[in-house]
């Protein structure tokens, strides 16, 4: 299939097009206006991305969904004409690719080993850990000096503590995995520092399963090791390279929501009192609203064409590199009446903040009740919290994949 693959001829580059990912405006929250801009006036438009290369740009919610679902798009980051997000994400995936930049049978393959591990049950039956754990990193904050990084006392603890007790990777090595995910994510990481970080973690995780061979615990990388290494059908590095990839997401996508949520939700103190009283019905809406309004996957999904296609009028050819806008596609009114408003009380399950498809986030469950469990908590555990900082001053994350902040000071 690949050797059959040819991009269509590059279009010739246009000084008023601007690259992407694109700058946002006065407005953190808010996708970059030129994206908004086009969401209205070109849909389907050409954008030029690090490598010079021209592919599709789609920003409207129901063009993003068929493109996201349909069978003729590849997520294989291999193919020709797949536009990758920077130079060392590239780089990383031809190391470490994981089932998510995958086709079927090889991503349904993948992913039918670990479906039952993030099935909404047996996330529900966490709960009270994760409440536990929420409980007793709020302690420990309260007890604390007073301005507090959000981030690192409470946002990023929580995720990391939840996927590694998953997985079964020691937290203990937490600053190992947080070092090397900072650069895994960045999109100003250079291809020899991102292969160095994923060389590094792919070690450290290999080594791990190698270890629960001969000593399986009842987690993840465990069962992995039991039932897919020892009967040969993957080895220890194809298991690290699954590792990596729950490792990295399960930490950083929630942690940056707990951020960007609060940071969100103290600039709407309307909707933080909604939150702060509301019942577990509202505040699963919250979560759900949270994510639309935020997408901090903000980089866009990134697929190829495999064979000449129409999407919302505009011929695609065969190899055409295509991007979905998932952030501003949340923001379309068609979808989501007075977009640009946070409403905690909307109906926004219907988001496409983890993606759709065959595609869509394996995890989403275990964040949803993360998130649910620390909406329903931090707030009204601490109903004076307040960002210790003017938010011109917050140091946001447009360098990384997953939009966020880098430290958030709170007192109260």
């Amino acid at each position: 299939m690949t050797e059959a693959l040819s991009s269509s001829p590059r279009v010739e580059s246009d000084a008023r097009e601007p690259e992407f990912p694109m700058s946002r405006g006065r407005c953190p929250f808010d996708p970059p206006p030129e994206l908004e801009r086009r969401l209205h006036d070109e849909p389907v438009s050409r954008v030029r991305i690090w490598d010079g290369s021209e592919p599709w740009l789609f920003t409207r919610y129901e063009d993003v969904r068929a493109l996201l679902r349909d069978s003729r798009v590849s997520a294989d980051s291999d193919l020709p004409g797949y536009p990758p997000q920077s130079p060392g994400v590239a780089a990383r995936r031809k190391r470490a690719k994981a089932f998510i930049s995958m086709d079927d049978p090889d991503h349904a393959s993948q992913r039918r080993m670990l479906t039952a591990d993030f099935m909404v049950k047996k996330v529900e039956r966490l709960r009270p850990h994760i409440q536990k754990i929420v409980d007793e990193l709020i302690d420990d904050m309260l007890a604390g000096p007073k301005p507090a990084d959000l981030v690192q006392a409470f946002a990023l603890p929580l995720p990391s503590l939840v996927i590694c007790e998953l997985l079964g990777v020691p937290y203990e090595d937490r600053e190992l995995f947080h070092r090397l995910s900072k650069v895994l994510i960045s999109q100003e990481a250079t291809p020899q520092q991102s292969l160095d970080a994923i060389e590094e973690l792919l070690a450290y995780l290999s080594r791990l399963v190698e270890q629960k061979l001969k000593d399986p615990g009842d987690d993840v990388l465990s069962r992995l090791a039991t039932e897919q290494v020892a009967a040969g059908t993957m080895t220890a590095d194809d298991v690290a390279a699954m590792g990596q990839l729950l490792l990295v997401a399960g930490h950083e996508t929630t942690a940056n929501m707990i951020a960007l949520g609060t940071v969100a939700l103290l600039e709407h103190p309307d909707q933080l009192d909604l939150v702060r009283d509301g019942d577990p019905a509202l505040i699963a809406n919250a979560v759900e609203e949270l994510l639309r309004y935020l997408t901090i996957v903000h980089t866009g999904r990134r697929r190829v064409a495999l064979e000449d296609l129409e999407v919302a009028g505009q011929q695609i050819r065969k190899g055409d590199g295509l991007i979905a806008a998932s952030d501003v596609a949340n923001r379309d009114a068609e979808a989501f009446p007075d977009p640009d408003k946070l409403d905690v009380t909307r109906k926004a399950r219907h988001h496409v903040a983890f993606g759709y498809g065959v595609h869509q986030c394996l995890g989403q469950p275990l964040a949803r009740v993360e998130l649910q469990v620390v909406y329903s908590t931090l707030y009204r555990r601490i109903p004076t919290l307040k960002v210790a900082a003017p938010l011109a001053e917050l140091d946001f994350k447009n360098d990384m994949l997953v939009y966020g902040v880098h430290s958030l000071p709170v007192t109260w």
